[in-house]
């Protein structure tokens, strides 16, 4: 009940929001209505996935391999091993690549020695890519080359997204188009066999899906026209929810405010006659952070519990521009099948990965919600790529990472190995169970990854 006698909900809320579907973070005041009990349902569990294409280069990335040889490119996938740690938990080496998670260091997880199996009959980087999250075995599906189904975003949705607007969101920081390869190089998510989920690209489109409006007064800013209706409401809000109130309002025109200025770059790049295209030349690294920060404020508001960020495409000739790292734009694929010349700059890119991911870390770590606990502690988020190395197209020995506790049900804070030959699909039957989803199996899992509970 506020002070004005009326008794506020996140639904009475939204139905006054002068006609903008604007969700709120959880707030308790929210949460409570009069003579409600002070302990209520805590936050739910949340999925996100953070997808990096063409692997990485195996001497920044993994711990002990820094004096290794480099990985030259092949045609043919092998195995490529490493150095040999114990099985088991161990802590940390910040390698390069992985020292801007140094500071998240109590929240996070390196999950080293998980395979994949590669199957015949398609090009590496688009079955690395479309069937990183698949849930089929390989040669199971007998009507597609692909060992492709329903992907693990999808089959956490049926579970946990029933209750959200949307049952998952699908997000993609590739705003080129290339004629020259097909839909299984650009899509991680899949309904199913031949059906793509498909991805969100354009943050504009982003920020209008999650927060459109049907006012008429349409040329007004949707957070203008939710303040709008909220003053009253914030009144009634306790002092910590005023806070966290102003807080998320913040970060949503914190976004409108970088949609704002890429747009404005790319009408003046489009006045500019150059070889590559528009895109190219957007710095990546705001584009990067822009697409996660709507990630986050979807997951933070309850508008989805699952969420997929593909950071780009496999095998795609189209250039990005990398601000700080390079004069003009690169190509991510072309460089990886050139180590020798390219290393250094190869490790800056995965580097340059890996920042975006903590930056996104530290953004659900600070993020409170209402029972005390953070946006973090209640999201597992990982890093993933479908290669081990992008030049050897190896399919072993993969680059995982995860961020967050799932509530406090994963031991957080060192590097774990795994047993040789442990499918990378153990992984993902473990985060099913997570989710509270019964199955014996996910693909070619040989079980889960018991050692990885708390």
């Amino acid at each position: 009940m506020s002070r004005t006698g009326i008794s506020y909900t996140r639904r009475r809320f939204l139905r006054g929001a002068g006609g903008a579907v604007l969700s709120l973070p959880w707030l308790e005041s929210l949460t409570l209505g009069a003579g409600s009990p002070r302990s209520v349902a805590g936050p739910p569990l949340r999925f996100a996935y953070f997808y990096v294409p063409i692997g990485v280069v195996r001497n920044g990335f993994f711990p002990g391999e820094a004096d290794g040889e480099l990985v030259v490119f092949t045609e043919a996938r092998k195995k490529v091993y490493g150095v040999e740690h114990p099985v088991g938990r161990q802590p940390i080496a910040w390698t390069p690549t992985l020292e801007p998670l140094k500071e998240h260091a109590e929240h996070v997880t390196l999950i080293t020695g998980l395979d994949r199996v590669f199957q015949s009959g398609t090009d590496v980087h688009a079955q690395c890519a479309s069937c990183f999250m698949s849930s089929a075995a390989p040669y199971e599906i007998r009507s597609s080359a692909w060992p492709l189904d329903r992907t693990l975003d999808q089959i956490l949705a049926d579970q946990i997204g029933g209750e959200t607007p949307f049952r998952s969101l699908e997000l993609s920081c590739n705003s080129h188009k290339d004629n020259k390869e097909s839909i299984y190089f650009d899509n991680i998510s899949w309904y199913g066999t031949g059906h793509v989920a498909p991805s969100l690209r354009d943050p504009r489109k982003v920020y209008q899906r999650l927060f459109g409006s049907n006012n008429v007064e349409s040329l007004r800013s949707v957070t203008d026209l939710v303040l709008a209706d909220a003053r009253a409401m914030k009144r009634g809000l306790g002092r910590e929810d005023r806070h966290k109130f102003d807080e998320y309002f913040e970060s949503v025109r914190s976004i409108e405010t970088q949609m704002n200025r890429l747009e404005a770059m790319r009408v003046d790049l489009d006045e500019i006659p150059m070889t590559e295209p528009t895109a190219a030349h957007l710095p990546r690294g705001e584009y990067l952070r822009l697409m996660g920060d709507l990630m986050i404020v979807a997951l933070q508001t309850g508008m989805t519990n699952v969420a997929t960020l593909m950071v780009g495409p496999e095998r795609w000739d189209t250039p990005f521009t990398y601000e700080s790292l390079f004069d003009s734009p690169r190509s991510h694929h072309k460089m990886s099948h050139n180590p020798g010349e390219y290393v250094d700059d190869l490790l800056k890119v995965d580097r340059f990965h890996m920042e975006q991911f903590a930056y996104l870390v530290r953004r659900m770590r600070d993020i409170e919600e209402a029972d005390g606990t953070t946006l973090l502690d209640n999201t597992l988020f990982t890093y993933g790529s479908g290669l081990g190395d992008g030049s050897s197209h190896q399919y072993d020995n993969l680059p995982i990472v995860i961020a967050g506790s799932a509530q406090g049900s994963l031991r957080t804070g060192s590097h774990l190995h795994c047993a040789p030959g442990t499918p990378l699909a153990n992984l993902w039957l473990a985060h099913t169970a997570l989710a509270g989803i019964e199955r014996d199996r996910f693909a070619d899992s040989s079980g889960t990854l018991p050692s990885l509970l708390g």
